[in-house]
């Protein structure tokens, strides 16, 4: 019975472990943390990678020894938590493996908490805002925050994975008052602007701030971000008419992909008719 019990606590344990971080990519992990003084920290266990149970290896993070032995039981709870923990041979200090931890803060719903990314208030205060001039399949997805930071890196990808469905290019930043806002161009490959839409696009934004993680999912249909540029506008002073052209940017043709306007008048006295 006290073998079956310490079995049991011992899986329970391991699941516990488990729970506590999730894999980003090879040896980099997130942890997340509740941000709260009284919620306790996070115990992460970490494997030396070798084979020779004979080996005499170290622990070290940041130049600082944190542990002898293959297996070594760090807590997780703040930044100065995260990090990179390295195992090291005793003998030639030679580097066998090592674990990089993020953090990532969340509530005590499990909700993650956002404090790198600004959200936008419209609409329904969105993180990651993306918007079509036109039906070709290409987008614009932006995204902000307090103020520009060298440390911070900005991972923007498609959640189809790596099929190749669409690709992006390189953020380009842009800091005003409100703070830094973050542009990438996508497209969609194999789009075709013809064709009804049946599978929405889920676009997936990851953000790493030194030891600091967040990351925002968008899902939306071509059809609905389309915003198209304003119309090109001639005024004749002769017989006070205006004409106007569609957008040098809209889709053809023009037949298929009709838009629809509305012209404003204003007089004198302020006085607005709509036509």
């Amino acid at each position: 019975m006290s073998h079956l019990l310490f079995a049991l606590l011992s899986l329970f344990s391991f699941a516990a472990l488990l729970e506590a971080q999730w894999k980003l990519k090879e040896n980099v992990y997130v942890i997340e943390s509740e941000w709260d003084d009284e919620a306790p920290a996070k115990r992460v266990e970490l494997t030396c990678d070798t084979s020779d149970e004979a080996l005499a290896v170290y622990w070290e993070k940041d130049t600082e020894l944190k542990g002898i032995g293959k297996t070594l039981i760090v807590e997780v709870k703040e930044f100065p938590d995260a990090g990179n923990y390295t195992c090291l041979t005793v003998n030639t200090h030679e580097i066998i493996s090592y674990n990089f931890f993020l953090i990532t803060k969340i509530d005590s719903n499990g909700q993650m908490i956002r404090s790198i990314l600004k959200s936008y208030e419209e609409p329904n205060r969105t993180f990651l805002k993306c918007k079509a001039k036109n039906y070709s399949g290409i987008f614009t997805c932006s995204w902000m925050t307090e103020n520009e930071s060298p440390n911070v890196k900005f991972t923007i990808r498609s959640l189809k994975g790596s099929q190749g469905d669409v690709t992006c290019s390189s953020p380009v930043a842009r800091t005003d008052k409100s703070g830094t806002e973050y542009t990438a161009q996508c497209q969609k490959e194999n789009y075709c602007p013809f064709a009804e839409e049946h599978q929405p696009i889920e676009m997936f934004l990851e953000v790493i701030d030194e030891v600091e993680y967040e990351n925002y999912t968008s899902s939306f249909f071509i059809r609905d971000i389309i915003k198209p540029d304003p119309p090109q506008c001639h005024y004749t002073a002769a017989n006070g008419t205006v004409t106007w052209t569609y957008p040098r940017t809209w889709s053809t043709p023009k037949s298929y992909f009709p838009l629809t306007f509305r012209v404003k008048v204003e007089g004198p006295k302020k006085r607005e008719i709509q036509v």
